[in-house]
């Protein structure tokens, strides 16, 4: 649905060349132009209209100085910085453009009829004056020479089945008649009769027309690479002399004039027809000359001229420009170029670097080129009025299609506007709520305006053309494409821009009814005219923006009736914004609060202000807060501009992950593109249905924000979620909104606790602290209760159904409350609106599996609702009635009970037996055992009740059991049980509640000491030697013991306490002294030993480093070697031992058992062990650990106490020693590096900035485990152990 629009037109007149125009080429290095008349070769610049170089071709006598010479063929060839130049008369000339020599290198003696080099420029075809083709090498040498008419039909000749004849075949509406053979009718008269050759894209094949001998009929034939025949294509009836292969190579052009029309027809490769499109002359009113594609095949030019004269004898000259679209061709441009001989053209060619620039040469050497690009006419309005309508020009027709109502995929429409002649530019109204209004610029010069309702066409009379052409416009009358922008700003005021040679005029176009007019002459050309309508600034009117290529600035067109003022486009802060190239699109936005110019120019580069934000954009559009655009790798992007920054804008266009795609189905929020082949789709991005869905829902309007959202599934939870306080104010209006049953039941089932706003659906400009906070309490039983009871105030008879839905979707369904409900409706009268009890169960069991819903209903005791919900299961009575019956029998209680059983709500049940009397204590008390049900149980009974001390002695024996055997002791010894309550103690070595037990009971003397010495026997085992002694020293009674146990624990200072607490003098000699000292000896041979340990470990670290830092330089010769930081090259492994890391990683893989196993030999101390530097950090905080918890401080206070003066200052003096070597060695193990570049890349204390600084650093991951060896373990130098008396 694109246009062809003219971007601009570069015109140069009165070239001073000499001869006439016969062919020329373009130099697509320089842009100039290459000329050839039959007295010269000339090369010129069209935009500045200067001669390069000029060279005669009659001075060396190749055609004759008369001028009655002909060029056939000229093409520049940029490989050899030369332009090859073929005559009539058989000669092939060869130009060097550094030298300026002209070169025979070649001639043919019967003449050249015409000339073309391959694609690649490595071939070139001649065809002669006796029709042959001669194909030669780029150095013109020849390879061979055919005849161009030849009887065979070529190598991809047809295969016939033996299927019958063509004259027996089905013909379709032709009927019998075609099955007769028809003669070909010969070539037109105005025929030339010369051959036409035409290559393919890629230079594999050439196609050539030509007139047969036999029947004086044109056929085409094709050939390919190496000058051998292919295909010959079918007799066809009137086929014309244009020929012209399409670049991508799928089809063949000419030209065919039927009995009725006259039409371009497509052939493919084996000469078949392959479909036309009709030209809009009559049968016998124009003869096409020319057939030219472009180099991107997208357009298609068709040169015309009249077949005969007209009043003054001259004959008109058009081109028109063809695009085609979902199989339908469009007439978008027609240049009608007059009856005067020398406006006609006489050459005309495609760029052959820019696809849609097209160079045409007058008989009187005028020069145009024509820039073109691909744009959309659609109307701008942003309110409910605009009919979001698009206009495509389609020769004299408009098809518009009002997006709004519907989408019609072309070449359909929703109508046609029929115009008298084509149509050049079409324009909508700029003014708000008018912009469905359109005006279109016919190729005659009328404006024909369409409204509702009305129609009525602006006429550019005489008097303004006399007008313009003082201002250098009326030189340009004859010519087409006068004016190339039109903008309509109010009902009977048009702005164009008109061409000029040096200078462009921006026009005002009023009715010819009146009188005034204006214009403003600008100094280069405007790229685009774009009108904003409420858009502030101190002049308080409307704005029009052009963008002009001169000083490439943005100026705003201030405009009121009298005239045209020209000021530049300032920012808030005063400077001038300015373009870095000319945009063909702009628009205003709002980017931060701040408004900005966005531009687009031909080359895809994306600019906001003078920053380029990208260089890949097809199309955009500003909606809203939005900025939608396309880009060239078939991608739609939805930025929402309120939260983003130039650099950030930068930033999201440079990535690949994007904001979410949104839309709604409104059309200010829909987006329709096409695709490449023509057809639409329509897109709702997700962001911009989401802006639209809050600002409904900020306006309470419910209903229409939940249609949207039903139809483009958007999670209904946003509904509240949006802002949750609002939705809970209005829960009545928006009831009254939807009003529905169905929908509103929907919304019930869709609620889950997830908030929307923060996961699916987060609003860019607000955070997740900002979001509107609900009630307490969870998120779906808020709004279920609350929805229930606006529900059940307005009207319970209607809403019946949604009350229920309301139960059963609460966090914990209510399933019995539903029940009863359903079960009350039996029992009421049935009112207009109210929902029968059937009709209440057959939704409820919609909602709720009927197993579940059947036990839920037999939960409620209620025999009569089981009952009903039962007939409408799949149940089979026999299982149910019996089952139902027995129930019936029972004692209300134990009929509870065995319900609660049956359905597993064991609790309740233990509440309704517990109500049946003792007779059933048995039955409860092994449904206690069975569930392990004791803490409900005992609550059920006083706990001085027979009962209760049952239950308390089975929980005991189950905490046992459990392996608590102390609070199984407490449960007894509470209900009176002190025997086993005191076996339980002893089992778990609880000796306090142990001996307390025992002299509550009370236990003989005898027994409780004997008791005190297992308890203390058992402390001792496990290294409780304080403990042991206390139940020595006062229940057993035996202070030696006592001591022993303390000295045993080197409780030195306690039993001293005893020793001259019970006055036992002698053990200090007989045992005291003498345990002091082995204590001393142990302490020092263990000092001695971790000091060695771990002076050999450091040093080995050491080695091991060392060698690491070698191995790790040598890989930096390896190509793919990767630059560790000395960190990372501590961890891994994998270049020292890499089979045995693997080995371990599938080891790892198989059990717990395995793991450990495997992590067991990964840090092991064996020497070249591929983890041996984390073995050996592991083991030196081992080291470290232990010595620095070690208590000397108890001992050397002992030993001083008893004249051991010398061996207590050896010990601390070895002991500050190795505390001093270890703290002074910390650094040295731990380095900086180590500490800081092994963080782990995931895991608590990682954080995004360091795991991507990991990556980027190729930093190997750390496992988890092994980061506690990275870190230097912590000593503790606040502890005071040393004594001052001790040297």
């Amino acid at each position: 649905m694109r246009n062809l629009s003219l971007l601009q037109r570069f015109r140069s007149v009165d070239l001073s060349i000499p001869g006439s125009p016969q062919c020329m080429s373009i130099r697509s290095e320089t842009g100039t132009v290459l000329v050839a008349s039959e007295l010269a070769i000339t090369e010129f610049d069209p935009r500045t209209q200067e001669v390069y170089k000029e060279v005669s071709l009659t001075a060396d006598d190749y055609l004759p100085e008369d001028g009655g010479g002909v060029v056939v063929a000229i093409q520049d060839l940029p490989d050899q910085e030369s332009v090859c130049v073929a005559t009539a008369s058989g000669d092939v000339i060869l130009y060097n453009l550094n030298t300026s020599q002209l070169e025979c290198v070649g001639s043919v003696e019967s003449g050249l009829t015409g000339m073309t080099w391959s694609p690649d420029q490595e071939l070139v075809t001649l065809t002669t004056g006796q029709d042959t083709i001669i194909m030669m090498t780029k150095d013109f040498e020849p390879i061979t020479e055919v005849a161009i008419n030849q009887d065979d039909f070529g190598e991809d000749k047809f295969i016939t089945v033996g299927w019958g004849k063509k004259e027996t075949q089905f013909h379709g509406s032709e009927g019998k008649q075609a099955a007769q053979r028809k003669e070909v009718q010969p070539a037109l008269p105005w025929d030339d009769r010369k051959p036409r050759i035409t290559w393919r894209g890629d230079g594999q094949f050439f196609a050539v027309s030509a007139v047969c001998p036999q029947t004086g009929a044109r056929k085409v034939r094709i050939w390919n690479r190496e000058c051998v025949l292919q295909a010959t294509s079918e007799a066809v009836n009137g086929l014309e002399q244009p020929l012209c292969w399409k670049p991508s190579g799928s089809l063949i052009a000419s030209t065919q004039r039927h009995p009725n029309k006259h039409s371009v027809v497509f052939m493919e490769k084996n000469g078949l027809l392959h479909g036309d499109f009709t030209l809009p002359f009559g049968k016998e009113q124009v003869k096409v000359k020319e057939l030219l594609w472009n180099s991107d095949s997208t357009v298609l030019a068709v040169w015309m001229e009249d077949s005969k004269p007209r009043e003054n004898n001259h004959l008109s000259t058009y081109i028109q420009l063809w695009t085609v679209g979902n199989y339908h061709w469009y007439l978008k441009q027609s240049l009608h170029f007059g009856n005067e001989p020398l406006r006609a053209p006489a050459c005309v060619c495609w760029d052959p670097e820019k696809p849609l620039r097209l160079h045409l040469l007058t008989r009187g050497w005028a020069s145009y080129t024509y820039d073109w690009g691909w744009s959309t006419q659609r109307s701008h309005g942003n309110d409910c009025h605009d009919n979001a309508s698009v206009a495509v020009i389609d020769g004299d027709k408009i098809l518009v299609t009002t997006f709004r109502q519907c989408v019609i995929p072309p070449p359909m429409c929703a109508f046609e506007l029929q115009l008298p002649v084509p149509v050049n530019l079409v324009t909508f109204h700029s003014q708000a709520q008018r912009t469905n209004e359109l005006a279109a610029l016919t190729a005659d010069g009328h404006i024909y305006v369409y409204g509702q309702g009305k129609s009525y066409n602006l006429k550019l009379n005489s008097n303004i053309i006399c007008s313009l052409c003082i201002c250098r416009v009326a030189i340009d009358q004859e010519e087409p494409l006068t004016l190339r922008l039109l903008l309509w700003l109010n009902e009977d005021l048009f702005l164009a821009v008109a061409h000029g040679r040096h200078f462009t005029r921006l026009l005002k176009l009023t009715p010819s009814d009146r009188t005034g007019f204006g214009y403003y002459t600008v100094s280069g050309f405007i790229a685009c005219l774009v009108f904003f309508f409420f858009f502030e600034c101190s002049f308080k009117m409307n704005n029009l923006i052009t963008h002009m290529k001169t000083a490439v600035n943005a100026r705003i067109f201030h405009i009121d009736s009298s005239e045209l003022s020209l000021t530049e486009w300032k920012d808030s802060t005063g400077n001038t914004i300015n373009f870095p190239r000319p945009c063909v699109q702009t628009a205003l936005c709002t980017l931060s609060g701040e408004e900005h110019l966005i531009g687009l120019t031909e080359r895809s580069h994306l600019y906001i202000g003078d920053s380029l934000v990208a260089s890949n954009i097809s199309s955009f559009v500003v909606y809203d807060d939005f900025l939608l655009l396309t880009t060239h790798s078939h991608m739609c992007l939805c930025l929402n501009l309120s939260t983003l920054s130039i650099k950030g804008l930068q930033a999201a266009l440079s990535s690949d992950a994007n904001q979410n795609d949104e839309t709604v189905r409104k059309v200010e929020c829909c987006s329709v593109f096409q695709m490449p082949r023509g057809n639409l789709e329509t897109i709702h991005h997700r962001a911009l249905v989401l802006a639209q869905l809050r600002k409904w829902l900020d306006g309470l309007r419910f209903k229409d924000a939940f249609e949207c959202m039903r139809k483009l599934r958007i999670n209904l939870n946003l509904i509240y979620d949006h802002n949750p306080t609002v939705f809970l104010d209005n829960l009545e209006m928006f009831l009254k909104q939807i009003d529905s049953i169905n929908y509103i039941n929907l919304f019930l089932t869709e609620l889950k606790e997830e908030d929307t706003t923060t996961t699916m659906y987060p609003c860019p400009s607000r955070s997740a602290s900002s979001s509107a906070a609900g009630k307490e309490g969870k998120k779906v039983d808020i709004i279920c209760d609350a929805l229930r009871s606006t529900m059940e105030t307005l009207d319970p008879q209607k809403y019946c159904l949604c009350v229920l839905t309301s139960h059963v979707r609460k966090t914990t369904p209510e399933l019995e409350i539903a029940l009863q409900k359903v079960h009350e409706l039996r029992g009421e009268s049935r009112g207009s609106k109210s929902v029968s009890a059937e009709e209440a169960l057959k939704y409820l069991l919609f909602l709720v599996n009927v197993n579940e819903l059947y036990e839920h209903s037999l939960g409620t005791y209620d025999f009569d609702l089981v009952l009903m919900v039962a007939e409408k299961s799949q149940k089979d009575p026999k299982e149910y009635l019996p089952f139902l019956n027995m129930l019936k029998t029972l004692e209300p209680n134990y009929q509870h009970y065995t319900i609660d059983k049956h359905l597993k709500r064991y609790r309740k049940a233990l509440h309704h037996l517990s109500k049946c009397g003792e007779e059933h204590f048995t039955e409860l008390l092994s449904l206690v055992k069975d569930q392990r049900l004791y803490s409900e149980a005992l609550e059920l009974y006083p706990s001085d009740s027979e009962q209760y001390k049952t239950l308390s002695v089975a929980y005991a024996e189950h905490l046992v059991e459990q392996q608590q055997a102390e609070q199984a002791g407490l449960l007894l010894w509470r209900c009176g049980e002190n025997a086993r309550a005191l076996q339980a103690f002893i089992s778990c070595t609880s000796w306090r509640n142990a001996l307390a037990v025992a002299t509550h009971i009370p236990l003989p003397p005898e027994q409780l000491a004997l008791l005190a010495r297992d308890l203390a026997e058992k402390l001792l085992e496990a290294r409780r030697h304080a403990e042991a002694a206390l139940c020595l020293e006062q229940y057993a009674k035996d202070c030696e013991e006592a001591i022993s146990a303390l000295i045993q624990g080197a409780a030195w200072e306690e039993a001293l306490r005893l020793i001259y607490l019970y006055n036992r003098q002698d053990i200090i000699e007989t045992d005291l002294k003498s345990a002091l000292l082995d204590a001393h000896s142990n302490q020092t041979s263990f000092l001695e030993s971790q000091e060695a340990l771990f002076i050999r470990h450091k040093n080995r670290l050491a080695v091991v480093r060392e060698l690491k830092a070698k191995s790790r330089l040598e890989l930096f010769d390896c190509p793919d070697a990767e630059l560790y930081s000395e960190a990372s090259s501590v961890l891994t492994g994998s270049h020292l031992g890499s089979k045995y890391s693997r080995s371990n990683s599938r080891i790892s893989s198989r059990s717990s058992k395995n793991r450990r196993k495997a992590e067991g030999k990964k840090h092991s101390l064996k020497e070249g062990s591929p983890f041996e530097d984390i073995a050996l950090l592991n083991a030196l905080i081992q080291i470290i650990t232990i010595v620095d918890k070690m208590r000397v401080h108890s001992l050397l206070k002992a030993l001083v106490l008893f004249q051991s003066d010398g061996a207590a200052s050896s010990l601390q003096r070895d002991y500050g020693e190795l505390l001093q070597l270890m703290e002074t060695a910390l650094p040295e193990i731990w380095t900086e590096n180590l500490q800081q570049g092994q963080t782990p890349l995931t895991g608590p204390n990682s954080t995004a900035n360091s795991i991507m600084e990991s990556f980027q650093q190729q930093r190997p991951a750390v496992p988890q485990q092994d980061t506690e060896a990275l870190t230097a373990p912590k000593m503790r130098n606040t502890v005071k152990w040393k004594l001052s008396i001790l040297k």
